[in-house]
């Protein structure tokens, strides 16, 4: 009977260790994390421009939607922003909510966006939306984006 016992602990604990649930407190600091990437992110785009942010925050395998296409690929984005006209333009953005995954390794952030600056011929052109972002955490422990 004892070793049924021992048998059954020993059975219980194993197959409770194989889907640990993170606590509160760390799926907060989780959230807390992507919300000051999101932060910083947006921030370098104030700062340095839209393209810089941009390739700074995105992963080696991410991926842009935009104008129904999709750019797939670090090198991909930066040769899609070097044919996009960037000077005198403002992107703002900030998450209105933030969720990440039981395992810590992936979040998305969505909330709403202006973006603003002017069309070729100097008209001003300012567009409002929604964004939504995927994160995925990078072997070293940073947050980058992998959809936009």
């Amino acid at each position: 009977m004892k070793k049924a016992l021992k048998g059954f602990i020993l059975c219980f604990l194993i197959i409770s260790s194989c889907n640990p649930q993170p606590n509160r407190s760390e799926m907060e600091e989780w959230k807390a994390e992507i919300a000051e990437t999101e932060r910083k992110f947006a921030e370098l785009a104030a700062q340095e421009g839209i393209r810089t942010a941009f390739l700074y925050f995105a992963a080696e395998d991410a991926v842009l939607s935009r104008n129904n296409s999709i750019i797939k690929g670090k090198e991909a984005i930066e040769n899609w922003f070097e044919g996009q006209p960037m000077e005198n333009v403002q992107l703002i953005w900030s998450p209105d909510f933030v969720n990440v995954s039981a395992s810590g390794d992936l979040g998305y952030t969505y909330g709403k966006f202006t973006f603003s600056g002017a069309d070729p011929d100097g008209n001003p052109i300012q567009s409002e939306g929604i964004f939504h972002t995927v994160w995925k955490r990078q072997v070293n422990g940073e947050w980058r984006f992998v959809w936009d």
